[in-house]
Parts: C-alpha cells; structure tokens; sequence
C-alpha cells in the first residue's frame, strides 16, 4: 500500500497536468473563437504553471519530455496558438504587422537553438576526466562556471526569455497594436542573443580550462610530485558515503602519503571534512595511470562492481577493511579473497572467516583492531541521580529478507514501549540511514516508533535548558559548518569546485575535530535529561550517542562491536526465530549481552542491571568479549593498523623488485645489497623516517 505522503503528493502532480492540458485546451479555443478574455488568461496561466512546475516538480515535466512533449514543444505550441489567437482578431493586419512579429519569433528560436549548441560545447569543455579536492589545480586554468540557465537549465532558460514575448503578444490581443508585441519580442530576443555570446565567452582561450591530454599530463606530473603511498579506494551510491567517512581520520594518521581513490563524481563531496587529497577517477583507462605512480596500499572498506578494476592493478597492494565487523554473513563475503590481505579486528573475525570457508586463506587475514574506536569513553559506572539513558540503535533490513538482520518490525515497537513505560528512563532512538529502504513495513515500524517517542515526550515535563545553551549550540553549529562545509554558488559546477576545494589551510583538522567535540557538547546541552530523543540525522554521530548512552539495544551489527569497546552493558534483540542458545552459538557479538525476544520481556531486567552494578553478571564476559572482538589494548589499534600498512607496503616494494629484476633479464633474484638499496631508495621517496619502512 503506498504511503499516506505518496497519495496526496501524486494527486497534486495529475492536477498539474490536468491543468496544463486544460489551459492548453483554453488558449486554443480562445484562439480560434476568438474570445480575448479567456485568451488572455489561458496564455498567462499556461506559461505560468509551466515556470513554476519547472522550479517545484522538475521530475514531472521530464515525463512529459519522455512522450516528446518538451519544454520547447510545449513553449512553441504555445507561441503558435498565440500567433494563431492574433489572426482572428479584429484590428490586426496579418501581413503589415504579424508577418515581422512571426519572424523576429523564429529569429529567437533560432538564437535558443544557438545558445544550446553553445552550452553543450561549453560543458564539454569544462569536463575534465578527473575530480580532485584538497589538491591546488590551478595549472589546469580553472575558472568559475557560466551561469546555470545559460549552460545548463534550458527549459527555464527558453521559459523566462518568453516571458517578454507572451507579455508583449498580450498587449497586443488588447489594444490590436502590434507594436507591444515587438517590444516584447524583441527583448526576448535581446536576452536570447545576448546571453548566447556571454556563453560563448567561455570558450575563448581565458576561459578555457585544460583539454583532457593536458588534463592526465597534469594528473601524472602531480601524481609524481606527491608521491603517495597508501590510499583509500572507494565506489558507491550516495548513501553509501558514511562507509568511507569512518576511515578518514585513521587514513590520515598512517605513516607516508595519503590519498583518497573514488569512482564517482558527485561521491567528491560527499567525504566529510578531511585534509587528505581525494582524486576521483572515473573511467578505467585512466585509472589505470595509477599503476605507474608511486602508490604502494589501497584499502578497501566497502566491495563494490568497480572495485575488480582497481584489483587489476599488480603494483599495488589490496586489503579488505570493511566498514564494520558483525556476525553478519555480509561480513564474510567470498568476495574478500580477491585481496591481497582482509584485515579485522580481532580474533572473533579470524575465526568467522576460517568457519564461512569462503576461500580466505588464515595466513592473509591480519588483526588491526578498530583504530576509529579512541572516541568512545568507558565505562563510568551505574547512572546516579538521573535517569538511565538508553540507546536504542536497530540496523536496517538488509537485501535477503532475513527476519532477524533488523528488531524494528517484530520487536522495535514493544522494546520501546517497555523503555517508554519506565519514568526513569531517557530513551535515545538512532535508527539506521537505510531502514524501510528494502522492505517498506520496516520504514513503517520506524515512523510509528518515532510518533511513539513524541507523544511520549508530550506527556513529560521538567526543567529545560535556558536559552543560553540553544544560542551555543547555534553558534558552535556555525562554526562547525563554516569548517566542515564549502559554500558555492548555485551556478558552480565541478571545475568552480575544484578551484574552490584547493589546498586545504595548514590544522584544519585538529580544529575541526575539536569544533565537533564542541558541538557534540552543545549539543547534548542544550536537551533536558529527561527528554527522549530521536536522531535521524549524520550528527551527532553513533560513537557521541555511546558516549551519552548508559546501555545500548541493538542488532546482530558492527554497532554492538564497535559498542562493547566501552565495557558498558548491551542487549541484542532476537528476531532470527533461533532459540536463545542457538542465537549465542551463532552469533559470538552476542555471549556477553542480554538477549531481549520480539515482546521485549527482558527489558526490565536489562534495567535493573543498569541501574544495579551488583546484578550485572555479564561485566566480565563483556571485557573477555571484547578482547575476543576488538583485539588487545596493547599495542593500541592504530600501531597496529599503521604496522600491518608499514608491512603491506613492503611487500609491494618486494615484488616490484622481483620484476624489475625479471624485466632486467637478470636470472634470480638481485643480490641483498640490491634489495637493501632499492629499500633504502623507496624510503627517501616516500618520505618515511629512516627508522621505518616506506608505505
């Protein structure tokens, strides 16, 4: 059944179209009656419903393109009946005065035509085969874009410069002067010529950006300048983005040159706030340019179509990431052995792929912690003098219809009612981004379980924060964003970006990282404690909301993982049908937590555990499980993460020179003192202290 939103929303795009055909019908009888009145008033309306359906319902009126009913055929059919309406009025001599309005008519279609053919030189001239970002291209003469109704929006563009025209004809229709309708012709023809030789101004040498060969020569000359070493790949949809955002900090902390690889083009600003060079690459001939750079380590934390592409290229070496770790079988995808290494956290990993038998060979799979875990505080005890926050973060459906990858609809619903019924609870609800993006009952349940938590809250009262702590969230919100985000114009297309996107300004990472930290406190500030609170938004993220939460109820997911890194208590909902022993043996995340069942019948004793450090019976299995999980304290994950890059890195020295001595002709392999020195080599190339090896 289609939503409550979906029907009134259809409803008002076929009454659109109904009145476009009705004002069509109106103009046409007006035209030929004549009958001025509703000639008039169909020509004005008619043009008018189409300016504002092209700004309000853009998607609607390219239906209409689909059945060949343009913009431009809708606009000419509309200047045709005008022409037609002002033959059969009374006053108007057809040959002395609509014969020069007809043709100075073609005259500005022509110049439309014109000006398109223009804009399509224009923008494939300012379409270089890359998209950089914090990387200063200046050399690729970059320059701002042209303005968009010139280069790109031709329905709005050919509307609004027939604006004058229908204006001027309609002048005409009243006095029977044609004189009003040259005015208005000939200023939309004006704005039509004029606009077509600004346009044209960008493909004059000034303004003319790099062509493609000098674009790669650049691409190659920068690649060589910078030298990078260690990288991130990375392709998918737009909201898959967050994949790759929680690998940004961990990738600029890593010993060598960083860099970020992505496929697609809009994927660009999509990367949250990170001083790392991004080049997007996304053709794969050119992709393959990167086999003669000095790029040793691409890692991977996401499969995608086009990251067998990538695969192919011998020099670099690949490891498997992944962007969370579960019990999940999409955490064991046979996919993983096409990497050169699958790095997990900890041993509970090791052991899941070696009992999936996808073909991941032990000896590849190399335990590198969770370096992104620093933020999460640990355990500080029962709450005292509060109520007891609870973070209820369900994981969505998932692709193959099994009932227990996500609790929000069997058991979503009774786990907050439970949580809801107790007075000394704060309830935080952070569902995932893609929940009900499969299967619809599970956006459902989400849009009930949040009209639960508001009516809750309406039936609260206490002390709220004075309007001090909303003023500071505003202000640290503004701060935050003026570092985090690039203000464009609306005309600005990815070459203005680029140009814009430079270099970035020497620490501003370190601030933005403490600008989040000081808008994470703001904004759990500037709440009451006793107001529950549903977060659909990026911020705060997943790591601030372990932070303020007391216990966590979640999935079968990275979450409890990445969760159990603080030691405090957690509930897993069991929606799989498994009984509760099965669903432990199954699933390891799951051993130290309380299993809740779809009518969330634990619940109150989760509770008391909470509130109760006494009847927690789970908190050594939940430091034992962690271990298991996340792997040791010592060394800390990101030494270790930055070792097993280190090594990675050799290896792809190593076989470089295997080949080099091949290609040599030389038989066997060099001597040690060659290897020594083509090491030694690739450390003052890259950058690496002496002391270590080069990535």
């Amino acid at each position: 059944m289609p939503s409550a939103g979906i029907v009134p929303r259809r409803a008002v795009q076929l009454a659109a179209l109904f009145a476009m055909m009705v004002a069509f019908t109106a103009q046409l009888v007006g035209a030929l009656l004549p009958v001025i009145p509703l000639f008039i008033a169909a020509s004005v309306v008619n043009l008018g419903l189409d300016l504002v359906l092209q700004h309000k319902q853009p998607g609607l009126l390219a239906v209409l393109g689909r059945i060949r009913f343009d913009v431009t055929v809708r606009q000419l059919l509309r200047d045709m009946l005008i022409l037609v309406g002002l033959l059969h009025i009374d006053g108007i001599n057809p040959l002395e005065e609509q014969a020069p309005l007809t043709i100075t008519l073609l005259l500005f279609y022509g110049t439309h035509f014109v000006c398109q053919a223009v804009a399509v030189l224009v923008r494939r001239s300012r379409s270089l085969p890359f998209v950089t970002r914090n990387i200063d291209a200046s050399a690729l003469r970059l320059c701002d874009a042209p303005p968009r109704i010139l280069s790109r929006q031709t329905g709005r563009r050919l509307l609004r410069f027939s604006v004058p025209t229908t204006a001027g004809m309609m002048l005409t229709s009243i006095t029977t002067d044609a004189y009003w309708g040259g005015i208005g012709l000939a200023v939309s023809l004006a704005l039509s010529a004029g606009g077509t030789l600004y346009l044209s101004t960008w493909l004059l040498p000034k303004k003319r950006v790099a062509n493609e060969k000098q674009a790669l020569e650049w691409l190659d000359n920068w690649l060589a300048e910078y030298q990078p070493t260690v990288g991130m790949y990375f392709s998918g949809g737009a909201s898959s983005a967050y994949q790759a955002n929680m690998w940004l900090s961990t990738l600029a902390a890593l010993d060598g040159n960083p860099i970020i690889v992505l496929r697609e083009r809009f994927m660009v600003q999509k990367i949250e706030a990170t001083d790392v060079p991004i080049v997007c690459i996304p053709k794969v001939a050119n992709l393959m340019r990167l086999e003669h750079s000095t790029l040793k380590v691409l890692l991977h934390p996401a499969n995608s179509g086009k990251t067998s592409q990538i695969l192919r290229i011998p020099s670099i070496k690949h490891a498997f990431t992944n962007h969370g770790e579960s019990d999940k079988l999409s955490s064991c995808n046979p996919y993983a052995k096409a990497y050169d290494e699958v790095w997990v956290a900890g041993p509970a990993a090791r052991d899941r792929y070696q009992l999936a038998d996808i073909g991941v060979e032990d000896k590849d799979v190399i335990e590198v912690g969770r370096p992104q875990l620093v933020p999460i505080q640990p355990y500080a005890g029962a709450p005292v003098g509060r109520p007891a926050t609870v973070l209820y973060a369900p994981t969505w459906e998932g692709w193959d219809g099994n009932p227990g990858n996500t609790s929000v609809i069997l058991a979503g619903e009774n786990i907050v009612r439970e949580l809801l019924a107790d007075e000394n609870v704060r309830l935080l609800y952070k569902p995932h981004p893609m929940t009900g993006s499969v299967d619809p009952r599970a956006g459902a349940a989400n849009s009930r379980i949040q009209a639960m938590i508001a009516e809750a809250n309406a039936g609260r009262s206490g002390t709220r924060p004075g309007p001090e702590a909303a003023a500071e969230l505003a202000r640290r919100t503004e701060e935050l964003d003026a570092l985090t985000t690039s203000a464009f114009r609306k005309s600005a297309d990815e070459l203005e970006r680029m140009r814009l996107q430079g270099t970035p300004q020497e620490g501003r990472a370190a601030a933005v990282d403490a600008a989040v930290t000081a808008w994470e406190a703001a904004y759990w500030n500037s709440f009451p404690r006793w107001e529950h609170r549903v977060i659909t938004t990026a911020r705060p993220g997943i790591f601030s909301c372990f932070n303020e939460a007391d216990v966590l109820i979640s999935d079968v997911s990275s979450v409890v993982s990445d969760y159990l890194t603080s030691e405090k208590p957690y509930a897993v909902a069991n929606t799989s049908g498994m009984s509760e022993d099965d669903f432990r043996a199954n699933f390891p995340t799951v051993r130290a937590a309380t299993i809740l069942t779809p009518d969330a019948s634990g619940v109150a004793g989760l509770l008391d555990a909470v509130r109760n450090p006494e009847q927690d019976t789970l908190a050594a299995e939940r430091a034992e499980l962690k271990e298991h999980l996340l792997g040791p304290s010592d060394p800390p994950s990101s030494v270790r993460f930055n070792q097993a890059a280190l090594a990675l890195g050799t290896k792809a020295d190593e076989r470089r020179i295997r080949m080099e001595s091949r290609l040599s002709g030389i038989p066997g392999q060099r001597s040690q003192d060659d290897v020594n020195d083509a090491g030694a080599a690739g450390h003052e190339t890259s950058g690496a202290s002496d002391t270590t090896a080069a990535v």
